[in-house]
């Protein structure tokens, strides 16, 4: 702990707290002001001038990533600046996004925030909702958020801010409404370090509530199987059955029976007329004849079951039960899961029919003599790289372009005669998977990178900053050292370098 602050009494540490806040609100503030102020250098049109037909040709125009009345940013200026932050370029264009709205739409609330008065992220948020609203419209929200956003509690700030906007431009809000109802969809969150993760439907509210009232009935069906869960484990249980549809199906049937009539009073009877039952006849409607409830249970569902690929990493000393930090107790890493004992990935693969494909071993050196990765070796590389190589990139996805890291030699024409590119030049020593945006960023914005080790990239931007990328992440190198690297004889073994 800090000396100063243990010789402060209780009403110094208050006072204490209080500059600790103000001083980190003004530092967010500073962090927005850095981004703008970059954005300022790099907000010239690169196509008017001698050069706008390359420009406009690789991609490096205007982009207005804030809302109306906000200037333009040279699209290539944001992947640098997002490396010197340490930052993902897709988050430092949200936050560019975000103080260029407070700056040029909402400047009174940006006032508050840059004397301390408020929470910085607050005000990011407001930005964010009232984007869409016209430059002439949008100072509504402003007058009335700068007015509480330093005194009144952070919910009700931002209810104020939604009618605001609300009320600046109705008809625009009905059309978002419309929009935003053709937007349903169901999306898939990070797997924790427990094996679990969240699903997220938005959906028709009849069919999420028909979701909900099947759950609800297969969690009464399997409460008996799990005694010890709570009702919201027991959800889960039942939710997971939906991705079985014939097993849940046969559950269905085996649990479906006509329940018991109530038992009531005698009632006097006024009128001969026969009354409708209509959860009689529902159940009637349910009920299966025994035969066919025993022919559906002995029908080989398996073929229902959907079809998908697992990509399952384990270490051999796993299955041996070897020491060693790579066998952690026996635990396999599932891509798009996340790591698993061997207990779960045994009970995730016991209720499916599995073909095994060949394993593959990411010792061997794979060279080809064309441009084109092959799939053989795309699959090589991810599985070596684990996702883009570009410097602090967050994505593991495989669906990413494949890049020569030293660009590919096409060879060139002298004369009559042309030449043919060198061979070897594609292979597990010179690949590399970028997203589209960092894979046009590398070709076109003056960045430089190599490979110097299986999953191992040096990188040099523009304005001479350095990284190195490995297994264990990114890292920050003198520049002087990652030209070292860039520049040395082909052939020289870089790996520690």
């Amino acid at each position: 702990m800090n000396g100063d602050l243990c010789d402060l009494d209780a009403t110094g540490l208050l006072a204490a707290a209080t500059e600790a806040e103000h001083a980190a609100r003004l530092a967010e503030v500073h962090k927005l002001e850095v981004l703008a102020a970059w954005a300022a250098v790099h907000s010239t049109d690169p196509t008017e001038g001698p050069d706008g037909h390359v420009a406009r040709r690789i991609g490096n125009v205007l982009r207005q990533v804030g809302g109306e009345g906000t200037p333009g940013v040279q699209d290539f200026c944001l992947g640098e600046i997002a490396l010197a932050r340490g930052a993902g370029a897709t988050a430092t264009q949200h936050m560019l996004a975000d103080v260029l709205d407070l700056q040029h739409r909402l400047p009174l609330t940006w006032a508050v925030c840059r004397r301390g008065e408020c929470e910085v992220w607050v005000a990011r948020r407001v930005a964010k909702l009232s984007r869409h609203l016209g430059a002439d419209t949008v100072g509504l929200v402003d007058s009335a958020v700068s007015r509480m956003i330093a005194t009144e509690a952070i919910g009700r700030v931002l209810d104020v801010a939604a009618a605001k906007i609300i009320e600046a431009d109705p008809a625009a809000h009905e059309e978002r409404c419309e929009a935003e109802r053709r937007r349903r969809y169901v999306g898939l969150g990070r797997t924790d370090d427990h094996g679990l993760r969240t699903l997220i439907a938005r959906l028709e509210a009849g069919d999420a509530a028909a979701v909900d009232a099947i759950v609800h009935r297969v969690g009464e069906i399997l409460a008996p199987r799990h005694p010890e869960a709570h009702p919201d484990e027991l959800r889960a249980h039942a939710f997971g059955w939906l991705a079985r549809p014939a097993e849940l199906f046969t559950l269905l049937l085996e649990h479906t029976t006509t329940p018991p009539e109530p038992q009531h009073e005698p009632e006097p009877e006024l009128e001969d007329v026969a009354e409708p039952e209509p959860e009689r006849g529902l159940s009637r409607a349910l009920a299966f004849p025994a035969d066919l409830l025993d022919t559906l249970r002995e029908v080989d569902v398996r073929p229902l079951a959907p079809k998908a690929v697992l990509h399952v990493h384990l270490h051999e000393a796993s299955l041996h039960g070897f020491g060693g930090v790579d066998a952690v107790a026996g635990v396999a890493r599932v891509e798009g899961l996340g790591p698993l004992t061997l207990a779960r990935l045994t009970e995730l693969l016991g209720r499916h029919d599995l073909t095994v494909q060949p394993v593959k071993d990411l010792s061997d050196r794979v060279r080809h003599t064309a441009y084109e990765h092959p799939e053989s070796l795309r699959d090589q590389v991810h599985l070596v790289t684990g996702g883009d190589y570009w410097p602090y990139a967050t994505s593991t996805s495989r669906h990413v372009d494949l890049d020569h890291p030293t660009p590919y030699d096409h060879g060139h024409e002298s004369g009559d005669e042309g030449r043919d590119p060198p061979p070897g030049q594609t292979g597990s020593h010179n690949s590399g998977p970028l997203g589209r945006r960092h894979h046009r960023w590398k070709t076109h914005a003056g960045y430089r990178s190599r490979q110097c080790g299986e999953g191992r990239y040096v990188w040099l931007t523009p304005h001479n900053m350095g990284f190195l990328i490995d297994h264990t992440g990114t890292h920050r190198i003198h520049p002087e050292k990652a030209r070292i690297i860039l520049e040395a004889p082909a052939g020289v073994d870089l790996y520690y370098a």
